[in-house]
Parts: structure tokens; C-alpha cells; sequence
């Protein structure tokens, strides 16, 4: 069972029909019990940074997100959920976020490109990994965001993509995985990259 965790922000069920389309169990839940039985967490993303950390701290759900990552189990972070996973933030001030990979949140500079970078952009190879297996170099998926994410690591990017500036797509650290686009929106590409991620838990 993989746990979709609830913090009253999020994709949740399009998450939850994906994983289920692809054959993966999935649960909506806040309850702190029931991630530390899963066999992996999901952390979606719609909002603010700030308002979002709030959201997880308020419910100690930061707490057992770091808990059950020191553990070895896995944790995707989808879009706003990816930039969670970095250390800080500079969306409408500056905010702590989980520190589970090393790095910052910025703006998309306007004067380059319109924001949000809204819409389809192709991926491009960073590295190999299995995570991204049975995906070629140019495929699409569907991105909505005004930040992105400045690693100190780029070992940890798998794929990229542009937007006036190169742009970690999907990032990979050990058991923690982060996807700046949304693979329940993004057809057979994202769908894969899903897919991929369940046989990583099996």
C-alpha cells in the first residue's frame, strides 16, 4: 500500500486513479499510523510553500515523513511536493522546508519567460537510472509552476527540462524522488515514470 499523504494540499484522488490504472494500491490519509504501515509515501503539491510546510507541521506529518525517509522507505514529492523536499524557499518570503536534499527554491525570472511555466515541455536525460527506464530523451510531461528547484547536487538529477533555465524534472537521492511535473496529467510518459517508481517498492 503506498500512502498519498493528506495535509490539506494536493492532487489527491487524480494521484490515487493513476496509481490504480497502473495496478499499485494507494491510500488518502493524515494519519501518521497508517504512512508508517505503508510501503512507500506520495506528497503532492498545489499551494504555497510556506502555507504547505505550515500545513505538515501543524499535523507532525513533517516529523514522520523524515522518520519513515531515515528508515529507507520511499518518498515521491510531486511538483510543489518535489520542492518540499529541499532544504529552503524564497516563494513570498523564506521559508525551512524538509531539508531531505540539498538545495533551494527560486522564482522563474520573468524578463526569460512568462510564469508559470504552464503547459508541456520535453524531458531531457541527466542521468541514467532505473527510475527513468523505457523513457526516451524528448518525451512530454505537463508542468505547472512558478519555482523550481537549484540543487547543490546535480548528481541527483535524473531529468531535466528547460525554461529559460535548465530545470530539475525528476531528481532521485537512495529512496527519495521528486517529479517537478504532474505524472497523473502527464498520458503514458508520466504514467511510466509511475510505473517505474511501484516496481522500486515492490
Amino acid at each position: 500500500m503506498i500512502s498519498i499523504i493528506d495535509y490539506g494540499a494536493g492532487n489527491l484522488k487524480s494521484v490515487s486513479k493513476a496509481l490504480e490504472k497502473i495496478g499499485f494500491n494507494s491510500v488518502i490519509t493524515s494519519n501518521i499510523e497508517e504512512i508508517n504501515n505503508s510501503k512507500a509515501m506520495i506528497l503532492p503539491g498545489v499551494g504555497s510553500f510556506g502555507d504547505c510546510m505550515n500545513s505538515l507541521r501543524a499535523k507532525s506529518l513533517d516529523r514522520c515523513i523524515i522518520e519513515n525517509v531515515s528508515k529507507g522507505k520511499y518518498l515521491l514529492g510531486i511538483c510543489l511536493g518535489l520542492q518540499l523536499l529541499y532544504e529552503k524557499s524564497y516563494e513570498d518570503g523564506i521559508w525551512k522546508g524538509l531539508g531531505l536534499l540539498k538545495g533551494e527554491v527560486l522564482r522563474f525570472d520573468d524578463a526569460l519567460n512568462k510564469i508559470p511555466h504552464m503547459g508541456w515541455n520535453n524531458l531531457i536525460k541527466g542521468k541514467e537510472d532505473v527510475l527513468s527506464q523505457n523513457i526516451n530523451d524528448g518525451e512530454y510531461a505537463y508542468f505547472v509552476h512558478s519555482y523550481y528547484v537549484k540543487p547543490d547536487n546535480e548528481n541527483d538529477v535524473v531529468l531535466w527540462t528547460e525554461y529559460g533555465v535548465k530545470v530539475p524534472a525528476v531528481v532521485r537521492r537512495n529512496n527519495i524522488i521528486g517529479m517537478q511535473f504532474h505524472p497523473e496529467k502527464s498520458g503514458p510518459t508520466g504514467l511510466k515514470l509511475l510505473q517505474n517508481f511501484g516496481e522500486l517498492i515492490k
